[in-house]
């Protein structure tokens, strides 16, 4: 039976078109970045080629653009340098956010470098922004406002426009998480108030191992991981030479076939919407799934039974990808803490079913059939 993969919020395929990018600095064109000869500028030359891309498409200078491991490294080093360089002694997150945010967080809480406070969050899983103004106005410390864009489990997007401007109001820092946004949605930089966001290359079929941070120019930081002057001393290392362009040009892609695809995978997660609604008993939806949502991620909570607590298990047995909330704890399933905080029902089983341009009709048809089977 042919593999069905509705997982694509945890990563995705690489497009073939992105690999062909990249194969002449996996063989020919191998040179260090940072060597004087001719192989080394050839590199070199690649790795701003892409930086520039990057930045155009995000209507951002490319002087704001750093590459990194990912997504992790990058809401690590944002955070981090928000405490050490920028003076923010007091973090407001939510209970909601991906674990590279919530750990970083919680550590320099324990290590007491900052206070943390968690925003209210309301029923459907938005960021209560009265409580969250509340905290700012509030607050006697200058303010570090950590929030993701868009949420990896439930799909719930923050108007990061709405949050940039109250902490412009009560000067504060604001990092958002948008590794589930950027390559999914167009963005426009230099009009959004926002001192960093991050980005993961294989959330849209880029590769894996390689993401960026984008650091507004006006704000000075330093670097965290040292050793060299790579990224203009911002961050030590060889650069990760075929991933980098192989981010470029996967974002180079999702931006050129935005409109298409976004239509198209919308299509499929509302089709999945009904045909569940329809065929399946007792089913909810976690999140705000028809309003201010990824187009990509469907969040499905089953009644408990002791057909559906074994959900994961059976799909995976009949070769269907999801995850049960998140795919980082996936497996030894842990449970989410994203669902625990905004629908903590015992008698509820969740999975989550994102979508790519590579899914079809057909398959859903059969995921929602072998699921009427199972439960």
């Amino acid at each position: 039976m042919q593999r069905i993969y509705l997982d694509n919020a945890a990563t995705t395929p690489l497009d073939a078109e992105v690999l062909e990018a990249m194969m002449p600095y996996l063989t020919s064109h191998f040179g260090n970045p940072s060597s004087i000869y001719s192989y080394g500028r050839e590199s070199r030359l690649a790795i701003e080629n892409a930086r520039k891309s990057v930045a155009k498409i995000l209507h951002a200078h490319p002087a704001e653009i750093f590459f990194t491991s990912g997504g992790t490294e990058s809401s690590n080093t944002a955070i981090t340098a928000a405490v050490r360089d920028l003076g923010c002694k007091h973090i407001i997150t939510s209970k909601i956010e991906h674990h590279a945010t919530l750990h970083t967080v919680e550590h320099l809480y324990h290590s007491g470098e900052a206070a943390l406070t968690y925003v209210r969050l309301l029923p459907n899983g938005h960021v209560d922004m009265d409580d969250l103004e509340k905290i700012l106005s509030s607050s006697e410390e200058k303010c570090l406002v950590t929030l993701m864009h868009a949420n990896n489990e439930i799909g719930n997007i923050l108007d990061i426009h709405t949050v940039g401007n109250l902490c412009k109001l009560y000067n504060a820092i604001f990092h958002s998480d948008t590794v589930q946004t950027v390559g999914h949605f167009p963005f426009d930089l230099r009009n959004t108030p926002v001192h960093f966001i991050t980005g993961a290359g294989h959330k849209f079929h880029g590769p894996k191992g390689v993401g960026i941070l984008y650091i507004n120019e006006n704000v000075k930081i330093k670097p965290f991981i040292n050793g060299g002057s790579q990224e203009r001393n911002m961050r030590a290392g060889t650069e990760n030479l075929y991933g980098i362009v192989g981010f470029a040009k996967a974002l180079e892609l999702a931006t050129t076939n935005y409109e298409k695809e976004s239509a198209y995978i919308k299509s499929l997660k509302l089709y999945m919407l009904e045909q569940l609604k329809k065929h399946i008993k007792g089913v909810s939806f976690n999140g705000d799934p028809l309003g201010n949502s990824l187009y990509t991620v469907l969040s499905v909570s089953f009644s408990k039974s002791e057909k559906s607590e074994m959900l994961l298990f059976n799909l995976d047995i009949n070769n269907i990808c999801a995850s049960g909330g998140s795919a980082c704890t996936s497996g030894a399933d842990a449970g989410s803490h994203v669902i625990r905080s905004i629908n903590n029902n015992p008698n509820q089983v969740t999975v989550r079913f994102s979508f790519s341009k590579e899914n079809t009709k057909e398959e859903i048809d059969m995921v929602v059939n072998k699921l009427k089977e199972i439960i």
